[in-house]
């Protein structure tokens, strides 16, 4: 298996963490990009001669470059790309902010899109490239309390999906990772923020911020199998554009793609009768 390098966002804990550690033990390089450098220090002691700590902000749009230049001069090259680093906010539509809205989309959407075109590049020079965008269960379908979040990951997934089809022919491969939950500390008190609740939606609401605040390592996902298999696939002949992972994700998200369907096939008639009587249908080059 040839050796690959990878820079990886919010690699100081959960699905970054294991991703670098699952793609070091393989024999790859990892510059693992956090914002606190000593929270993934263990990482560069052990693996010296591989493991690269540079200290980013993935909402920092504008160190996405140097980021980049930096994985080429200690490493000499990009392989995978991995957009990582997230969290959430959950609040009814009514309570979360513009602020708060904001934040999400630069940490979920910006940033990765700056990173993207800071490494594309160089992969297309080279006629390879993965690009890994960490989504969601969530960014395939939405639920009250998070639509903050939802929104942000929707955004990735349909800017992602364009960017697979335009980068492919240049030998650039783009997956998307749909994680149900699991233990990566993502629902811990100092990752997962809760928006002061309000009269109006705080019973509505009441069950989903209990549950969300309370499954915190109670999760079924397990870190490291998802990222034994997300390297596997990196070093693999082909990736899928989606990848759910866990058995939640795989249900919930097969479940709205048949609720969608159903809905499409109920409203069909009355959509069709929208178009001009007897002009035949747009040819689409895609």
């Amino acid at each position: 298996m040839t050796a690959q390098t990878w820079i990886i966002t919010g690699a100081s804990r959960g699905f970054g963490r294991a991703l670098a550690e699952s793609a070091l033990a393989a024999g790859d390089r990892v510059v693992a990009a956090v914002r606190r450098p000593e929270s993934a220090a263990d990482l560069e002691a052990k693996y010296p001669d591989n493991c690269l700590i540079a200290k980013f902000d993935a909402r920092d749009i504008a160190a996405a470059a140097d980021l980049v230049r930096d994985t080429l001069d200690r490493f000499d090259r990009l392989d995978v790309l991995v957009n990582n680093a997230g969290r959430a906010v959950v609040g009814a539509v009514e309570e979360v902010g513009d602020a708060q809205l904001r934040e999400l989309m630069d940490l979920h959407l910006f940033g990765p899109a700056a990173l993207v075109r800071a490494a594309l590049p160089t992969m297309r020079e080279r006629g390879t490239g993965t690009i890994v965008q960490m989504s969601s269960q969530g960014g395939r379908t939405s639920f009250p309390g998070v639509s903050a979040y939802s929104a942000s990951k929707f955004a990735l997934e349909g800017w992602s999906e364009a960017l697979a089809g335009e980068v492919a022919p240049f030998g650039i491969r783009v997956m998307l990772v749909e994680p149900s939950r699991f233990r990566t500390g993502f629902n811990g008190g100092d990752v997962l923020e809760f928006v002061e609740p309000s009269a109006t939606y705080r019973d509505l609401l009441a069950n989903i911020r209990a549950d969300m605040a309370g499954t915190d390592g109670r999760q079924e996902g397990d870190p490291a199998r998802a990222a034994e298999i997300i390297v596997s696939l990196a070093h693999g002949d082909e990736v899928p554009l989606r990848l759910p992972l866990g058995r939640e994700a795989v249900e919930r998200i097969s479940r709205a793609y048949r609720r969608g369907l159903d809905e499409v096939e109920r409203w069909a008639e009355i959509a069709r009768s929208a178009d001009f009587e007897g002009v035949p249908a747009s040819v689409r080059p895609i």
